[in-house]
């Protein structure tokens, strides 16, 4: 529950000094994210040049909320104010439910005066604000126990016979300090998926951002990749975010042996929460989180519709996009992973 103050919160546009206070501030409140972080700000200004306004509410120099904000535009897939792209969390983060208010005012002003078509809150929790909501994706939490023995046996036996297929196979796993064996990957997997890649250096600048709290693992065969993940540390949590495995991974066992080897390498950090990242209801990667026995937990989405008089829709699953989709997926890699990143940047 949010605390009650009478006092005067003023509005300010966080800058390079006050990034340690904001960050203090997510890591001290109870439903702060690793995607509320200030690092995401250089992030999505320097990879793909969106400007953001990561407003907070300060009172005598306390912070009383944050609101990290970003603005993206495109012919093809719109115009919106949104907190926060390319993240599966994020929505206003308060202490004070008088600061909370007037960082929504002041979110709603910006967003009339960009003109926007939408402004969307990605929340974690379900939102007070009387604004249309979606619960397209899901999320899936799970604890993670200091023993790797018990989360093993906690996965449920076919599972765990999946993971020792891919020991028989010869499968293995280190960390990576780049990119590179991870982003050949990741471009094959989201190929096959009819989606556009990220740009190489979105991902790089993660790592440059977030230094030790993101981490590449890949999972090899006799030194050949065939999956990997980029996961983020935030307190006592791991969450997986960006990866996956290419076509022949499958046969091998070996995107169960990288989920159990991220499991595993949680443990190693001292992660007792274990996020598995958010699905669509429907999809391939939906089904085999819930093969694993994580129940998924809806994301409340909300939006404020501005110039738009019905809710956006830019799901893959979308059939306005479905020949994209379809097309995506024939198209050579070289040049899903030339061309992808030009789409990319719009998504989100």
């Amino acid at each position: 529950m949010l605390m009650e103050s009478t006092e005067t919160w003023t509005v300010r546009t966080l800058a390079a000094a006050t990034e340690a206070a904001w960050d203090a501030f997510v890591r001290a409140q109870g439903s702060g994210t690793f995607f509320h972080l200030a690092g995401w700000r250089r992030v999505l200004e320097a990879a793909f040049g969106h400007a953001t306004h990561y407003l907070y509410a300060e009172r005598g120099g306390e912070i009383g909320a944050v609101l990290p904000l970003a603005h993206l535009k495109s012919r093809l897939f719109g115009n919106l104010l949104s907190s926060t792209p390319f993240c599966s969390y994020g929505g206003p983060l308060a202490a004070y439910a008088a600061a909370h208010d007037v960082l929504i005012d002041a979110a709603c002003d910006l967003a009339d005066d960009l003109g926007v078509d939408y402004l969307e809150l990605r929340n974690r929790e379900t939102s007070e604000l009387n604004w249309p909501a979606k619960t397209l994706y899901v999320t899936f939490r799970t604890p993670l126990a200091a023993d790797p023995q018990a989360n093993f046996k906690a996965i449920g036996a076919k599972r765990r016979n999946m993971v020792r297929r891919g020991e028989r196979a010869g499968l293995n796993f280190d960390l990576d300090q780049d990119i590179d064996r991870h982003y050949r990957i990741y471009a094959e997997m989201v190929r096959n998926l009819g989606t556009p890649v990220f740009s190489r250096r979105y991902l790089a600048l993660l790592k440059q951002v977030f230094g030790d709290d993101c981490e590449i693992l890949t999972v090899t065969q006799d030194n050949r990749p065939l999956a990997g993940m980029m996961s983020f540390y935030f307190r006592d949590e791991m969450l997986i975010y960006y990866g996956g495995g290419v076509r022949a991974a499958r046969a091998l066992g070996a995107n169960d042996f990288l989920y159990w080897a991220l499991m595993r390498r949680g443990c190693e950090r001292g992660a007792r929460v274990f996020d598995a990242g958010r699905s669509r209801r429907g999809t391939g990667s939906f089904a085999f989180k819930t093969y694993w026995g994580w129940e998924p937990a809806p994301l409340h989405y909300c939006y404020k519709l501005v110039r738009r008089k019905t809710m956006p829709n830019l799901s893959p699953s979308n059939p306005k996009y479905r020949l994209l989709v379809d097309t995506w997926k024939r198209l050579p890699l070289p040049v899903t992973t030339l061309v992808g990143p030009l789409l990319a940047r719009n998504l989100g």
